[in-house]
């Protein structure tokens, strides 16, 4: 019989066709990333203090500006040693009583004045140094009290991304890549929609948790369709480069987010180009090997057919014998995975290292957005530093090894966000070149635990290692923003320790995996518990020709899975 790879090396593995369909595909990736981490901008708290009705008529009629009416106004606070403003409080005064006049405020008001007056907690809400532009944070007033409440906006949309991973992971084996992306794609235009409109908080949550559920699912089916449509070889390339439009979007997304000035509107970019996508259904096929695997071989003939026309191929192969080679016909359980020391201690591990990099990569990136500098300049450059990246891991993985890497790459993570944590503000460019340094280690280790996982499991079980393993992802991503934007509350810095942390352990525990190099792909459980006895070293064409495209999940969203 005649496999799939052997017709589609001779329709072409990497020709016209496909690359056009590769072009269409990494398009999805670009507003991905804007519901990933539009946070930073959508969600941007800026400095903010109590507002008071009088002082606003006093501000008006004495022509001051709010910086100059906060300074007069605003009782000052001690943070971590620093005297500040305070967000919070105000002075509980009748200031039409207060005898404060527009030439000379200051004297009206000394410091003893101001030291014997009483304080209050905000009465009248906030006023906001952000003038011209809106976030959901100033439009709903989320700050002291209930700033709590704007850790559930990412919180919700990782909720969304692990229902939503496990759903369209079941929707696109049973129906299909294509019609699962479709759908997703609906999906996701009208919950986009639905968050730009909410008139509330509540409601903007309940359609996030929505978005995030159809958004992520309908990228792992991309993720899924191109490394079934394309030869073994290319399967790794074409991966890494999905990944890289990813960055792409973040860089896209800066300079939407600084000409757009509303977070709805902001919202409303997100969102339209996934209606835009569903003109895909006259432009992409359904993967062939799905269709075989649903004994559709009339179907997958005729896309194969259609393939070759387009690269200018022909087909020698007999295609009317066409199978598989990648169907699985084992059923695993998610005992498989930890019944065994060494199948427990791969699972616990890459567990806990999908954890970290959800977390770790996340918490770099949403801390931009508080950390003091100007947020679209920082974002770029946190951006900019992913690209390298991808090409660090695909200069190394042959080289050097996965298990190496892997591990240097969490720790310089681990290692940077302690030594950013210690430099003073005033080396503000010292301290952002080790903050991108940590920012790359964590992209690296982001990326190289999607294809580790599934070199670490045998074939019977491989899927549901990766699935499960994968879950501990989102677990990251809802608890990354209470992590940061609370502890950062306590010390701006107590976040990096404790990401630092975590980051320098996941690397370490990643010395205890073995290598993978150039060894071939473990077929069963014995392969892992007992490596000596299957020394035979297999070509690296052959490990690769091994992996099953639908086990090559993606971390962003990733994750990212």
């Amino acid at each position: 019989m005649t496999t799939f790879d052997e017709i589609l090396e001779e329709a072409g593995n990497f020709g016209r066709c496909q690359k056009r369909i590769f072009a269409l595909l990494c398009m999805v990736s670009l507003p991905f990333s804007g519901v990933y981490v539009g946070i930073v901008f959508q969600g941007f708290t800026p400095e903010h203090w109590c507002r008071d009705s009088v002082v606003s008529q006093i501000r008006q009629s004495c022509g001051w500006n709010l910086m100059d009416a906060r300074k007069i106004t605003v009782p000052l606070v001690n943070t971590s040693g620093v005297l500040v403003h305070s967000q919070c409080e105000q002075y509980d005064l009748d200031w039409n009583n207060t005898g404060l006049t527009c030439d000379n405020p200051e004297s009206d008001l000394t410091d003893a004045h101001r030291s014997k007056a009483p304080m209050t907690s905000c009465k009248e809400g906030w006023e906001y140094d952000y003038e011209g532009r809106q976030s959901f944070v100033t439009e709903f007033d989320l700050v002291c009290n209930d700033a709590w409440v704007v850790d559930m906006y990412q919180a919700t949309l990782n909720v969304g991304f692990l229902v939503g991973s496990i759903t369209f992971g079941y929707l696109a084996d049973r129906f299909g890549r294509k019609r699962s992306f479709l759908m997703s794609n609906l999906l996701n235009g009208v919950a986009g929609i639905l968050v730009a409109v909410a008139p509330n908080y509540i409601s903007m949550l309940v359609f996030r948790t929505i978005f995030g559920f159809a958004v992520k699912g309908g990228w792992m089916s991309v993720y899924v369709l191109i490394t079934e449509l394309v030869g073994v070889e290319y399967r790794r390339m074409v991966g890494v480069l999905l990944q890289m439009f990813f960055s792409v979007g973040i860089l896209i997304l800066t300079l939407i987010a600084y000409l757009i000035t509303d977070w709805r509107w902001l919202q409303v970019t997100f969102a339209v180009p996934y209606f835009i996508f569903l003109t895909y259904f006259w432009l992409i096929p359904e993967s062939p090997r799905w269709l075989l695997s649903q004994n559709n071989s009339t179907k997958a003939k005729e896309i194969i057919e259609a393939i070759a026309k387009e690269n200018k191929k022909t087909l020698y192969k007999n295609i009317e014998t066409l199978r598989d080679d990648n169907a699985q016909t084992s059923t695993a359980s998610f005992l498989d995975l930890v019944r065994t020391p060494n199948m427990r201690k791969h699972t616990f591990i890459l567990m806990f290292n999908w954890f970290t990099s959800a977390i770790v990569y996340q918490g770099l990136i949403m801390r931009v957005g508080i950390a003091g500098g100007n947020v679209y300049i920082d974002f770029l450059i946190s951006g900019l530093v992913e690209f390298p990246a991808a090409f660090l891991i695909l200069f190394t993985i042959d080289r050097i090894g996965r298990r190496l890497p892997f591990a240097t790459a969490n720790i310089v993570a681990g290692v940077s966000c302690f030594i950013t944590a210690m430099i003073p503000d005033s080396h503000f460019w010292v301290k952002t070149v080790v903050a991108c340094i940590g920012r790359l280690g964590i992209t690296m280790a982001f990326e190289m635990v999607v294809f580790v996982n599934t070199e670490l499991y045998p074939t019977f079980v491989r899927n549901l290692g990766v699935s499960v393993c994968s879950t501990l992802c989102d677990i990251g991503g809802i608890v990354a923003p209470f992590l940061l934007y609370r502890l950062a509350t306590i010390w701006l810095e107590l976040p990096l320790i404790i990401f630092g942390a975590i980051a320098c352990i996941a690397g370490g525990l990643v010395l205890l995996l073995p290598e993978t190099r150039g060894v071939r792909l473990p077929e069963t459980i014995d392969d892992i518990e007992f490596p000596n006895r299957h020394k035979e070293n297999h070509p690296k064409s052959q490990q690769l020709t091994n992996l099953l495209p639908t086990d090559m999940t993606t971390n962003k969203e990733a994750t990212i899975v």
